[in-house]
C-alpha cells in the first residue's frame, strides 16, 4: 500500500515526506483496519509533515489527522467489514499514524458511523475544521446565540475552520461577519455568506481601551492571539465567543474587564477529545445544516503527492477553504 512517510534527520533536525510503499504489518496497532479513501489537510498536518511543532514522537510516521473510508476488518462487535467511518482527533496522525495512507489500523472508540446524507468524500470535506466549527456553533447556541440579536463574527473566515463556520452560521440564518486579510477571498467569503466584511488590520491591534462598543452577538474564532483580546473588547452583555484556534498567536494580551462588567463567555472548543455522543451529536447537525453546495465550492481535491507542498503552504495562511485528499489517486 501507499502512504506519505515523514522522515527526520537526527543530525540536522530537518524532516522529509514521499510517498512511499509500506505494508500492513507496519500499521501500529488497533481492533480496526480501514480502507482509507479520503483524507484531508489541517494546520497541524502541516506541522507533522514539516517542524513537527512537538506533535510528533517517533519517525518514521505517517500523518492526517482524519480520514474517510470503509472497515476492512474489526476485532470490535460495533464495526464490520463494510462499514463506512470517519476519524478525527485523538491525536491520529500526531502521536499514532494517520489517515495519509491507503489502509489505516485504529482503536474502535476513535470512530463514528458516517452518518445519513454525506458521503465519504463530504466527510472530508467537513473534517476537523469543520467538526470543529460545528461544536462552536453548539456551544454559543447553548449559551445564548439567536438569530435576532446581531451579528456573529468569524476570525480567519477563509480559511478551513472559518469558511465551514461561516456556511452553516449564514445557513442557520445567522447574519455573519468575516475577518480576512486577503482581497482575493471576498468574493469567496460573500458566496459563502458572509454579509459585512472585516478587514484583518481594522481588528489585529490591541487598544488601551479594555472595552468598546458592543458589536457582536457571539464569535468564533481561529485567531487567538492580540485579534481575540480585541474581540473580546467588543462582545455584547453576558455574549460568548468560542476560541477554535490560534492562528495569530497563543497569548491573549487583555485584560479581565470584558468578563467582569459585560459578563462575557470564552468557550474553549477542543476537537481531539470529545465523547462520542457529543461527535455524533455534530456530524449529526453538520448533515442537516451544512449547504453541501457550499461545501463544494470551497472545496479542492488534492493527492498524497501534493500534501508536502500543501502542508508548507497552510503553515503560511496560503490554503482558502478546505482541501480533500483522495489517498487512492
Amino acid at each position: 500500500m501507499r502512504a506519505l512517510l515523514v522522515h527526520k534527520n537526527d543530525d540536522t533536525g530537518k524532516t522529509s515526506a514521499q510517498v512511499e510503499e509500506i505494508s500492513e504489518s507496519d500499521l501500529p496497532e488497533g481492533n480496526v483496519t480501514v480502507n482509507v479513501e479520503y483524507s484531508t489537510l489541517n494546520y497541524k498536518d502541516g506541522l507533522c509533515i514539516g517542524p513537527g511543532g512537538g506533535l510528533v514522537r517517533t519517525y518514521p510516521h505517517v500523518p492526517g489527522i482524519d480520514f474517510s473510508g470503509v472497515v476492512q476488518s474489526s476485532s470490535d462487535a460495533r464495526y464490520a467489514p463494510g462499514d463506512r467511518v470517519i476519524l478525527t482527533g485523538w491525536r491520529v496522525g500526531e502521536s499514532h499514524w494517520g489517515g495519509y495512507a491507503e489502509v489505516a489500523r485504529v482503536n474502535a472508540d476513535w470512530l463514528v458511523p458516517l452518518p445519513d446524507g454525506i458521503d465519504t468524500r463530504q466527510a472530508m470535506a467537513v473534517g476537523t475544521a469543520g467538526f470543529t466549527s460545528m461544536l462552536a456553533v453548539i456551544a454559543l447556541e447553548n449559551h445564548g446565540l439567536t438569530r435576532d440579536q446581531g451579528t456573529v463574527l468569524v476570525t480567519g473566515a477563509a480559511g478551513g475552520v472559518g469558511s465551514i463556520a461561516v456556511a452553516l452560521l449564514a445557513n442557520l440564518g445567522y447574519e455573519v461577519a468575516g475577518v480576512t486579510g486577503r482581497r482575493e477571498t471576498h468574493d469567496y467569503l460573500r458566496d459563502l455568506g458572509v454579509a459585512r466584511i472585516v478587514a484583518r488590520e481594522e481588528i489585529n491591534e490591541t487598544v488601551k481601551r479594555p472595552l468598546e462598543s458592543e458589536t457582536w452577538q457571539g464569535c468564533i474564532d481561529a485567531v487567538g492571539g492580540a485579534m481575540l483580546a480585541r474581540v473580546l473588547g467588543q462582545m455584547k452583555y453576558r455574549c460568548s465567543v468560542a476560541a477554535v484556534g490560534l492562528a495569530g498567536g497563543s497569548n491573549l494580551p487583555g485584560t479581565v474587564i470584558p468578563f467582569l462588567l459585560r459578563g462575557i463567555n470564552l468557550l474553549g472548543i477542543d476537537s481531539v477529545l470529545q465523547p462520542f455522543d457529543k461527535r455524533m451529536e455534530a456530524w449529526k447537525r453538520i448533515a442537516n445544516d451544512l449547504p453541501l453546495k457550499k461545501l463544494e465550492g470551497m472545496t479542492t481535491m488534492a493527492t498524497l503527492s501534493d500534501v508536502p507542498q500543501l502542508g508548507s503552504d497552510i503553515l503560511k495562511g496560503q490554503i482558502k477553504g478546505r482541501v480533500v485528499v483522495d489517498v487512492r489517486a
